[in-house]
């Protein structure tokens, strides 16, 4: 009798958040830490670029208080929000680690996201971050796509969440209650539009395909900017070469082998040449 798939386990963050030393987690999921903070890839990354910052269980606050985003900004204002700063700090380490393996892999950078979700599954808080291009195969349902989709309401970036702050009173209390109902009919009603041309797309395989073609764009862009660039600073470069008075310009790597009777017995003429 087949086995039937065991239930993810949804409280399995919480289990990272309240460990002693994080460094008792494997790398394949730890990506790093501070005395606030723990980072872990996404098991399931929607983007090329997907990881996870946890807010450690320390006091004076428990795990029922950082459950979800809804239950940290319930509590005491000033701690809610110390508690998004230091997620913020941990968030720019991580997007900085994110740009120079960008380089490494693509010799170019892009936008990344950092935000929450107003309703999540999973047992702790966990603020995303992830690079702008919704292109993995591990994206396959809607309710997925539209969940980080930048412009659609239900993906609450950071930086907005952290204005709630600075607003008045009556603003913030009424951001604050993330009203289910009004967050679901988002998933479910959205419809499934490309985040960077707004183009309709019937299906999640259409879809996919042109975000495909978007992510080659955006790749074609990028290297030939690299490319004028390059050609720019090589022209730069001859030109002043060029314009630079006889005794200015650099000496020549390579020398003419010199004659039988130019001091060729010289061991130290021609070394040039054997570079």
């Amino acid at each position: 009798m087949a086995t039937a798939p065991s239930a993810p386990n949804l409280a399995i963050f919480r289990s990272y958040a309240s460990k002693p030393n994080p460094t008792t987690l494997p790398p394949s999921i730890l990506l790093s830490h501070s005395e606030t903070c723990l980072t872990v890839f996404d098991a399931f990354p929607k983007s090329v670029f997907h990881f996870q910052v946890l807010p450690r269980i320390r006091p004076p606050l428990s795990a029922r208080h950082l459950t979800d985003l809804r239950s940290l900004l319930r509590c005491e204002k000033s701690i809610a929000k110390e508690v998004l700063m230091n997620l913020n700090e941990e968030a720019n380490n991580v997007k900085k680690m994110i740009e120079e393996e960008m380089m490494k892999m693509y010799k170019f950078k892009w936008e990344i996201w950092t935000g929450f979700h107003p309703i999540s599954s999973m047992e702790h808080l966990h603020l995303h971050v992830l690079s702008a291009d919704l292109y993995s195969p591990k994206l396959k349902l809607k309710k997925h796509y539209n969940s980080f989709h930048p412009s659609l309401g239900f993906f609450l970036h950071l930086k907005d969440v952290l204005s709630w702050f600075d607003a008045v009173p009556s603003y913030y209390q009424s951001m604050i209650k993330l009203n289910a109902s009004h967050y679901e009919s988002l998933l479910k009603d959205g419809d499934l539009c490309c985040w960077r041309c707004d183009r309709a797309l019937v299906s999640m395989p259409k879809l996919k395909a042109h975000l495909h073609d978007e992510f080659d764009k955006l790749t074609t862009r990028e290297k030939a900017k690299l490319e004028r660039k390059r050609k720019r600073t090589d022209l730069s470069a001859s030109s002043v070469q060029a314009s630079a008075p006889d005794d200015e310009r650099p000496e020549k790597v390579t020398r003419s082998t010199p004659s039988q009777d130019d001091g060729s017995s010289d061991p130290t003429v021609g070394d040039d040449l054997l570079s």
